[in-house]
């Protein structure tokens, strides 16, 4: 029997690498994975990160590309309040250099996968004379409470979030931790309205929330959290720090609609541990808007959008 080379001597390190997992009848090596159906609604998301527009591979390294494409899967379900089960991973990988690329991507992808018990199935891999390109797409279970959608937000409620914002592009946009295990504690705390993750930037992630919902919203700019990065960067580039944490995107913080009862009680009590819940806006029947200072100006919806 011959020595396998290429894809498949790949194929047999990443087996050789891939525990056993609850759920799991077929992992890695077969046609397709083999998985027990889920007794609640199934959830769907995928991500694609391609070189050279999502990141650049000679300053992120391999290992971190790998955490971000699990993570930005997993927040899409933090979104959504889910409990994440498995995922499966397509990668295009340039010809130079491939395998060591494959290994270090996978074992990124491990790391970020592992740290909230979820398998990575099965996939494809290829090469190609362009850049890495790296696909997951990941599943999820609703909860019994069922899953919190864009829609739902209600005129009256708080707008609350989970963390600062701003200046992502300082290294928080390759390593973050996804809020998964918060959104299902404030899912079990509150009645949630509606709920995004902010890949794309505050205010274009709130008017997400605002056209599915039929709504509109007031942000108040004291009391958006802005972090450190967000200062360092406006003290760089001249842009208030505000306008950083209003539009830079990739933040991954989560926000979300609430009564005002349940959001002055959250609040108030913090019930999450490690993250401080702030509130800063409030839905309204329509407009977008800006509050500083005690006047309303008109809030554009900025932040990533791709472009083609």
């Amino acid at each position: 029997m011959s020595t396998p080379t290429g894809e498949f001597a790949y194929i047999d390190w990443l087996r050789r690498r891939t525990p056993a997992a609850a759920g799991v009848l077929v992992g890695p090596g077969d046609d397709t994975a083999v998985l027990r159906p889920p007794s609640r609604p199934l959830l769907v998301t995928t991500d694609m990160l391609l070189e050279g527009s999502c990141f650049r591979l000679a300053e992120a390294g391999p290992f971190r590309v790998g955490r971000k494409a699990i993570n930005v899967n997993l927040s899409d379900i933090a979104a959504m309040a889910g409990v994440p089960t498995a995922a499966v991973v397509s990668v295009g990988l340039p010809r130079t250099g491939g395998r060591e690329l494959a290994e270090q991507l996978y074992l990124g992808m491990r790391d970020a996968a592992d740290a909230f018990g979820v398998p990575l199935v099965g996939g494809d891999t290829n090469s190609w004379d362009g850049p890495l390109a790296i696909s997951v797409t990941m599943l999820g279970e609703a909860t019994d409470r069922g899953p919190v959608l864009r829609a739902g937000a209600q005129a009256g409620d708080w707008v609350l979030v989970t963390g600062p914002l701003g200046g992502s592009i300082l290294g928080h946009h390759l390593d973050f931790t996804p809020r998964v295990r918060e959104a299902l504690e404030l899912h079990e705390s509150a009645d949630l309205h509606s709920m995004i993750d902010l890949s794309d930037g505050l205010s274009r992630d709130l008017h997400h929330i605002c056209d599915e919902s039929r709504c509109g919203a007031v942000l108040f700019a004291d009391a958006i959290p802005i972090t450190d990065a967000a200062r360092q960067l406006a003290a760089r580039d001249g842009r208030p720090a505000l306008d950083h944490a209003l539009a830079d995107g990739e933040d991954f913080e989560l926000v979300f609609t609430v009564s005002p009862a349940d959001g002055e009680r959250l609040v108030r009590e913090q019930p999450v541990p490690g993250i401080t819940l702030s509130r800063i806006g409030e839905v309204l029947a329509d407009g977008f808007w800006l509050e500083r200072a005690g006047r309303r100006e008109k809030l554009e919806a900025r932040g990533y959008e791709h472009e083609w």
